[in-house]
Formats: C-alpha cells, sequence, structure tokens
C-alpha cells in the first residue's frame, strides 16, 4: 500500500468550499505558492506566466476549493497558478452587498501606502471566463466589475521580489461597508462580519434572522431576499465607494470566446 498523497487539498486543509460552508468564508488559504491541479496543490516551477490573465484575488478566489469548485461546475479542468504577492495601494474591505452564496463577500478598496498580502491568480480564457461569470461581471445586473490596476498606481510585488506591470482585480459595483467615520470596513471573516452586522441593525435582524447561521441560511439561493438585504446596505447609509471604480474598462465586461481579447495591454 502506498503512502498517502501529502499534496491534496484534504490533506493539506484546504478541501472547504466557502460555497458550501458560507461561514467559512473567505475559506482557507495556501502558506505557499502553488499548482492546483485538480484536487492537489503542486509546487510551482515559475511565478509568472505570460501565456494567462494575472488576477488578484481578495476573497474565496485565492481559496483552492472555492477555486475548485468553481472550475467543476463547468467542467473546466486546466491547473491555475496561486502566486503569493504584497500589494500596495489597496486594502481589503467587506462588499456592499449580499451574496447567493449565503455571505457577505470580500471587496478591494483605494488604501494609498496599505499593504496587502494576497494572491495572484494566473487564469486563462477558459477559467477567466468562468471567474468572471461566477463574479457577474457579464451580467448587467452582476456584483463585480473586472478592474486593471496599473503599476503605476499600485505596487503588486511576487514573493520572488519580481513587480508586475499591473493586474486585474474585481470591484464591486456597489461599493464597500464602512465603519460608520467613512473608513471602509474590513474584511474579518464571515463569522465576526455577521455578528457585527446583525448587531448592529434591527432591519438587518429582521430579514435574515439573529445569528450568522440563520443569515447564511436564509440568504442562500434567495435572489429576492439578498436584493433586499443590499439594498438595506444602502439605505442604512453603510456603503461607500471603493475608490477603484475609474480603473474599471467597460470593455473588460466580455468573454473569452466572442472575439474579445482579455489580456492586459502589456502581455
Amino acid at each position: 500500500m502506498g503512502r498517502p498523497d501529502r499534496r491534496t487539498l484534504e490533506a493539506l486543509g484546504l478541501a472547504e468550499a466557502p460555497r458550501d460552508h458560507p461561514l467559512s468564508y473567505p475559506g482557507k488559504w495556501p502558506r505557499e505558492s502553488g499548482l492546483l491541479d485538480g484536487d492537489r496543490l503542486l509546487p510551482l516551477e515559475r511565478l509568472v506566466h505570460e501565456d494567462r490573465v494575472p488576477v488578484v484575488a481578495v476573497g474565496s478566489n485565492a481559496c483552492p476549493a472555492q477555486l475548485r469548485h468553481k472550475m467543476a461546475e463547468h467542467a473546466v479542468s486546466s491547473p491555475i497558478p496561486l502566486v503569493r504577492a504584497r500589494v500596495t495601494g489597496m486594502g481589503v474591505g467587506v462588499s456592499g452587498h449580499v451574496s447567493l452564496m449565503g455571505y457577505v463577500s470580500a471587496s478591494p478598496f483605494r488604501a494609498p501606502g496599505t499593504v496587502s498580502e494576497l494572491f495572484v491568480t494566473w487564469l486563462d480564457a477558459a477559467q477567466l471566463a468562468v471567474v468572471d461569470a461566477s463574479e457577474g461581471v457579464p451580467a448587467p445586473d452582476g456584483a463585480y466589475d473586472r478592474a486593471l490596476l496599473p503599476s503605476d498606481d499600485f505596487r503588486i510585488e511576487l514573493e520572488s521580489g519580481e513587480r508586475l506591470p499591473g493586474a486585474y482585480v474585481y470591484v464591486n459595483r456597489r461599493g464597500v461597508l464602512h465603519d460608520g467615520s467613512g473608513t471602509p470596513l474590513g474584511h474579518p471573516g464571515e463569522l465576526a462580519l455577521l455578528t457585527s452586522l446583525l448587531a448592529g441593525s434591527p432591519r438587518l435582524r429582521e430579514l435574515f434572522g439573529d445569528s450568522p447561521r440563520e443569515f447564511c441560511a436564509r440568504a442562500r439561493l434567495d435572489a429576492a431576499l439578498c436584493a433586499r438585504g443590499t439594498r438595506l446596505f444602502a439605505e442604512e447609509g453603510r456603503v461607500m465607494p471603493s475608490g477603484l471604480e475609474s480603473y474599471v474598462r467597460s470593455q473588460q465586461t466580455g468573454s473569452p470566446g466572442t472575439g474579445e481579447s482579455l489580456s492586459p495591454p502589456w502581455m
């Protein structure tokens, strides 16, 4: 009998996807860069992939199990490189919407001087189409747009020290939540976030219940309720612009296969 495979997501403790377990959002991220190949996370031979599109992951898109879940839904099986990176000029906040997956997700905001430890996912055309669709980019009423972060305004440095000339990121169309003082609220993890949001809003409790678990159960796959929760964030004055709106370009809202090139302009 052979030795157990230590590179499986299960063996690495990375097998739980927030789409299946909303309170685990944003899910567990790898400790190091790796190549997601089906159910395994393998060592990377290189950190830069010129034939792919670099996308900075600020939430569950850095969770291998979540990526595996999304790709499996569309029968996409090609490997995905995930590379650790330091991003300067951007913070990780809370989306101004309630997701159909049953959680309130993360979203970036402009934060000059702030350094965030994140991952860059290098996606091929099919993978990019899947992730774009999962974020609602092609849909008129979707939650996110894909924005290009130029190196003039954002420093994206891989763990090797190599600096990228730019990368994409998903920006919430409804903005981000703030802490009451005009400062974007950081995403502390779903359990802590929902506990705080529910405690601060009787109207939110009327819609989603008194506990984070009840919130997730009610919100999951209930489009009308999620839309009401999203409107409530705005009505209660919880939402502010992310500061990244100007980096969104309309031509990025297509999808591979339409004849449109979605590669960054420097590639």
